[in-house]
C-alpha cells in the first residue's frame, strides 16, 4: 500500500482558516448588513431578502441562516455528485457551519450608519470569501454553482452573478428603499475588491531561477508542481561558473510553495519574479494539475533530455484526459 504523507501544518492551517472565515462572515452579516437592511450579493443577498419578506408579509421570523442552509443543501449535493473533491466538501461544510452560527449568534448592530454598515459588512464578507478561496474552498452557494458550470461547460457564470446581484439591488430598492439599494451596491463593490486582493490565484508570475543544481531543482519542482519548465544554460559574469536558469510560469498562490521547494533543493538559488500580463497556450489550473498528478507519476529528471521527455509525456497525458471527457 502506498504511503500517504499528510502535511499536518497545512491541515491545521486550513482548519483555522475554515473557522476564521466562517466567523468573519457571520460578523459581517449579523453586526453590519442584516440589522441595517443592507444586502450582500449572491445567495446571501437572496437569503436576506427572503428572511425580510417572511417577517414583513407572512409574520414568520426565519433567520437569514435558515435560507442560506436551504439554498446550500441541494447545491452541495449536486456539486458533490457532479464534481466531488475537497473543494465541494469544504465549501458545503463551510456554508452549513455559517448557517448554524448565523442562526445562533445574536443580530446586534455595531453601527446604525448604513454607509459604514455597507462598507464594513462588504469588507468582512469579502475577507471571508477571499480567505476561503485562497486556501482551497469557498463559502458555498454560487461558488459551487460556478465550479459545476465551469467544469461541465468551460464557461464562466459572471453574467449570471451580475444578474442575481442586480436583482437583489432592484428588489431591495423597490421594497426597502433606494437608499438601501445604493448602499447595497457599495457593499457588493467592497466585497469584490477585497476578494480580488486576497485571492490572487488568477494572477500569474514568471519565475527565473538561477541555480547550480538544475537537475535537482527540476526534480523537486515536478514532485509538487506540474508546470512546464524551460531550461536555459547560463554562466555567471563575475564568477565565470556555469549554471542553469529555469523559467516557469505559475499562479501567484503557488509562489510560496515554489520558493520553499527551490531553496530546499538549492539554498543558494537566485529567484527573480516578474508579473505576467497574459499567457497564450495551455496553462493548467489547480484542478487540472490534480487530474494530472493522479494520472501520471512524473519521472525523476536526471538530464535535459529526460526533462524534455518528461514534459512530452505530461502533454500526452493531458491530451488523453481531454479525449476522455
Amino acid at each position: 500500500m502506498k504511503n500517504i504523507k499528510i502535511n499536518w501544518r497545512k491541515v491545521l492551517l486550513t482548519i483555522l482558516i475554515f473557522f476564521a472565515s466562517s466567523v468573519v462572515q457571520v460578523v459581517g452579516l449579523n453586526a453590519f448588513l442584516i440589522p441595517n437592511n443592507v444586502f450582500s450579493g449572491g445567495f446571501n443577498g437572496i437569503a436576506q431578502l427572503l428572511s425580510l419578506f417572511s417577517q414583513n408579509f407572512f409574520h414568520v421570523s426565519m433567520p437569514t441562516g435558515t435560507f442560506i442552509m436551504i439554498f446550500n443543501i441541494p447545491v452541495g449535493i449536486v456539486g458533490w455528485k457532479m464534481i466531488g473533491g475537497k473543494f465541494t466538501i469544504l465549501s458545503f461544510a463551510n456554508s452549513l457551519f455559517v448557517s448554524a452560527v448565523q442562526i445562533i449568534a445574536p443580530t446586534q448592530a455595531l453601527t446604525t450608519n448604513p454607509l459604514l454598515a455597507a462598507l464594513f459588512g462588504g469588507l468582512l464578507i469579502g475577507a471571508s470569501i477571499g480567505l476561503a478561496m485562497r486556501y482551497g474552498f469557498s463559502t458555498g452557494g454560487m461558488d459551487i454553482v460556478a465550479m459545476v458550470v465551469q467544469k461541465r461547460t468551460g464557461k464562466s457564470i459572471g453574467a449570471l452573478m451580475n444578474v442575481i446581484n442586480f436583482g437583489v439591488v432592484v428588489i431591495a430598492g423597490s421594497f426597502i428603499g433606494w437608499q438601501n439599494a445604493l448602499f447595497t451596491i457599495i457593499g457588493i463593490y467592497a466585497t469584490g475588491r477585497v476578494v480580488d486582493t486576497l485571492y490572487t490565484g488568477y494572477q500569474k508570475l514568471t519565475a527565473m531561477i538561477v541555480t547550480s543544481k538544475g537537475d535537482e531543482v527540476v526534480a523537486e519542482l515536478h514532485k509538487d508542481l506540474i508546470r512546464g519548465i524551460t531550461i536555459l544554460p547560463s554562466k555567471g559574469a563575475y564568477t565565470k561558473r556555469d549554471s542553469t536558469t529555469l523559467m516557469m510560469v505559475l499562479s501567484r498562490y503557488e509562489l510560496f510553495e515554489m520558493q520553499e521547494v527551490v531553496h530546499r533543493a538549492d539554498p543558494k538559488a537566485f529567484i527573480n519574479l516578474m508579473n505576467t500580463v497574459s499567457v497564450s497556450g495551455e496553462f493548467l489550473d489547480a484542478d487540472r494539475q490534480l487530474q494530472m498528478k493522479r494520472a501520471v507519476a512524473v519521472p525523476k529528471v536526471e538530464t535535459v533530455e529526460a526533462q524534455i521527455e518528461a514534459e512530452q509525456r505530461l502533454e500526452e497525458q493531458l491530451e488523453n484526459l481531454d479525449d476522455k471527457k
